[in-house]
């Protein structure tokens, strides 16, 4: 899959249009990946064959603050853990794409319905999984501590770590600059 990813022609900061600050204000949508973003990667493995993951609570009132805003949101991600898909409803995401196969057609999927156009989504991705939708939208974001691959295709790397705060960071970000962040209205 990769050796064919790695000969496109790679967005890198040198060849940006406009900088991350000044995107900010065309976002419309986010979409996220799940592993590595909402959480910092790892899984615990529970007897049964059960696996838990840790999700940051800010994070959370990150993602239903943007619903309650209007912005529509996407989670896309490889894993198949009814649970995630639970936390994201009950946050009020509606567009919840697990077990993602072809991230890419579930990206195309999700701004068909949404009728938006890509260049106005912020994606936040971790891995390499993440490099091709991320070459798809207009603003590409990663956690401080995604693979190096990731982050030389980011117009922005959050301060913070997956399951840190990255998605509040983001988030936060893009409806402060749309004066749409709590009192700033």
């Amino acid at each position: 899959m990769l050796p064919h990813l790695l000969k496109r022609k790679v967005n890198t900061k040198k060849n940006m249009k406009k900088n991350f600050k000044e995107r900010l204000s065309d976002v419309k949508a986010f979409v996220f990946d799940v592993d590595g973003v909402f959480t910092d990667g790892t899984l615990t493995l529970l007897p049964g064959g059960e696996q838990a993951r840790t999700m940051n609570i800010r994070d959370g009132f990150a993602i239903k603050y943007a619903v309650e805003q209007g912005y529509p949101i996407a989670i896309i991600t490889g894993g198949d853990d009814e649970p995630v898909r639970w936390r994201f409803n009950r946050l009020g995401v509606k567009h919840v794409y697990l077990p993602s196969s072809d991230k890419v057609t579930d990206l195309k999927s999700f701004i068909e319905k949404e009728n938006i156009n890509p260049e106005d989504v912020l994606y936040m991705g971790d891995d390499l999984p993440d490099w091709e939708v991320m070459q798809m939208v207009g603003v590409p974001t990663c956690p401080c501590d995604a693979d190096s691959e990731i982050q030389k295709i980011s117009y922005y790397t959050s301060d913070k770590k997956g399951g840190e705060g990255c998605v509040r960071d983001v988030i936060e970000q893009v409806l402060r600059a749309q004066h749409n962040w709590l009192t700033q209205k």
